[in-house]
């Protein structure tokens, strides 16, 4: 696929870029080199790799998935450096 001019244009309006007109073949140049590696991608032979989310095989930390009864209120704001009637207090933002 070769994208042109007038596609890079209409990509360029539709991503809401402001591209002046003598600098649509460079863009439209740079689309292509883009185009060109992933086609060279496409060539790579992925037959029986599994997809990873990292590069380093790690599971995620998993809890038991049970309903509590809460209640740890007073635990949970020991720690904040201002709470006040039971919640949070946080300095005013908006005048």
């Amino acid at each position: 696929m070769s994208i042109d001019r007038d596609t890079a244009a209409k990509v360029a309006s539709l991503a809401r870029i402001r591209v002046e007109d003598d600098a649509l073949p460079a863009l439209a140049e740079e689309f292509n080199a883009v185009l060109g590696f992933i086609e060279q991608l496409n060539e790579v032979d992925v037959e029986g790799v599994e997809p990873m989310t990292g590069v380093t095989p790690m599971r995620l930390k998993r809890r038991q998935d049970a309903v509590t009864d809460g209640d740890m209120q007073d635990k949970i704001l020991s720690n904040a450096p201002d709470a006040r009637e039971g919640f949070f207090a946080v300095p005013k933002v908006v005048e």
